[in-house]
Order: structure tokens, then C-alpha cells, then sequence
């Protein structure tokens, strides 16, 4: 399954609400689990990003569907990176002429 790397930040209301951060991440690994993609990994993080999580997900499609109805809550904004294995990168590299 493709795995990809959600990075968030905290948007107004998210730091106002921040002590509900860990209650959002496990209903966002719910969601996830309904939209058939899989929260491997949430971290909290300094710097630019406040959260970085690790998703796979069956398809970019399912991701972006995740990436907006996480938005929708008002929360965290997000950039979505696709992943890819040494396995992965072979094939790609396979196919570069």
C-alpha cells in the first residue's frame, strides 16, 4: 500500500485548542481507518511543523479525501508527500532513460 507524509501545522484555533491535540490525533486514525488508509505514525514536532504523521493509504485519492475532512475541522493545515521505498525508488529509477 503507498505510504505518504502528512506535515501539519497548528492553524489558530488548533493552538487555542491545543491541550485536545492528542483526543484530534486518535479521531484523525479513525477517519483515516474509514477512508480505508491506515496512522502508522503521529508525531509532535518543533519547528515549521507541529505534527508530521505516516500514512498508507490505498490510493492518492483516499489521502486528499483524509487531508480534507482533516482540514475541515479547522485545526491543522496540511501537506501531503507521497513515500517511497528503496524498492519503489528501484522501479522508478528503472523506467528514468
Amino acid at each position: 500500500m503507498p505510504t505518504f507524509i502528512v506535515l501539519g501545522h497548528f492553524t489558530d484555533q488548533g493552538v487555542r485548542a491545543v491541550k485536545d491535540t492528542a483526543k484530534r490525533a486518535e479521531k484523525f486514525k479513525e477517519i483515516a481507518k474509514q477512508q480505508g488508509a491506515t496512522v502508522k505514525d503521529i508525531y509532535w514536532t518543533l519547528g515549521k511543523y507541529d505534527v508530521v504523521s505516516i500514512i498508507e493509504a490505498p490510493d492518492v485519492t483516499s489521502v486528499t479525501a483524509l487531508g480534507l475532512s482533516l482540514g475541515m475541522a479547522g485545526n491543522v493545515r496540511t501537506q501531503t508527500l507521497p513515500a517511497f521505498t528503496a524498492d519503489d525508488m528501484a522501479k522508478v529509477l528503472a523506467k528514468v532513460k
